[in-house]
């Protein structure tokens, strides 16, 4: 079952690649149902493969301008704690309630992805290189209301992260855009350097504490680094909304499959 490790993770990297979101919802599932990891090592497995997936993507948009280095350390950082907490509180779930749970979040997830690519809003004057609004957390000029936006957006895509494995940039993207003035090219963007800060946070109690399959993560990771360059390179060139409603069909049918799955093994 190794070699299925390859398209899928080109999958995965192609819509974080693209949306900075969405694809990371689909490697717990398919590490459970198509290559046969326990949910928790599947948790595990799938913050490595975030994170370094994750990493690569941002490179490339980076590179392209379009990572907001200063919002994305303020809201990475305003998630420590709850990524912690998720990471804990991940080891006293049971597992298929754990995975009836992250079938909920994959509906709120498809729903998102579609209801954020609606309309994007445009930027604001004061945008600049370091972030769009939320530079002015860095400065003097700080805007309470702001600040408290990010603090709380901020920590639920932690408490996401460490409890899911996931990246939560169905979460990221809408703050980054609507909250805090980015495009969405920008938020894709800067989504990625979130979720590689907050994925690096969970990953520290875990590490050490399961045996995992190597070969098949290093497969799914290098496989998802290809997906997230290519999908990164044409983030400008295609429609976003169009592919945003596949991936959420796709997600929803998933989600029903891992519902059906869990309670039967209830």
């Amino acid at each position: 079952m190794e070699f299925l490790a390859l398209p899928l993770g080109l999958l995965v990297g192609l819509s974080l690649g693209v949306l900075g979101a969405g694809g990371s919802i689909l490697i717990v599932p398919m590490l459970v149902y198509v290559l046969g990891f326990e949910p928790k090592a599947a948790i595990t497995a799938s913050l490595v493969v975030v994170g370094l997936v994750s990493l690569g993507g941002m490179v490339t948009h980076w590179r392209a301008g379009r990572v907001r280095v200063g919002t994305g350390i303020a809201f990475g950082l305003a998630g420590i704690l709850g990524s912690l907490g998720g990471s804990y509180l991940n080891r006293a779930v049971d597992s298929n309630i754990l995975l009836l749970a992250f079938a909920g979040l994959m509906l709120v997830a498809a729903w998102a992805m579609v209801r954020n690519r609606e309309a994007e809003p445009s930027v604001p004057a004061s945008t600049s290189a370091t972030g769009g609004r939320v530079g002015v957390l860095a400065a003097a000029r700080v805007e309470p209301a702001l600040a408290a936006k990010v603090v709380v957006a901020g920590s639920t895509v932690g408490f996401i992260t460490g409890f899911f494995g996931i990246g939560g940039g169905f979460v990221i993207v809408p703050a980054l855009s609507v909250v805090l003035g980015l495009t969405m090219q920008q938020a894709a963007g800067t989504s990625l350097l979130v979720i590689v800060i907050n994925v690096a946070i969970a990953l520290g109690p875990r590490l050490g504490g399961e045996a995992l399959p190597w070969e098949v993560i290093v497969l799914f990771t290098v496989a998802g680094l290809v997906g997230a360059v290519v999908g990164s390179g044409i983030a400008g060139k295609v429609r976003s909304e169009l592919l945003a409603r596949s991936f959420a069909g796709l997600i929803v049918v998933i989600a029903i499959y891992t519902v059906v799955r869990s309670i039967i093994a209830l």
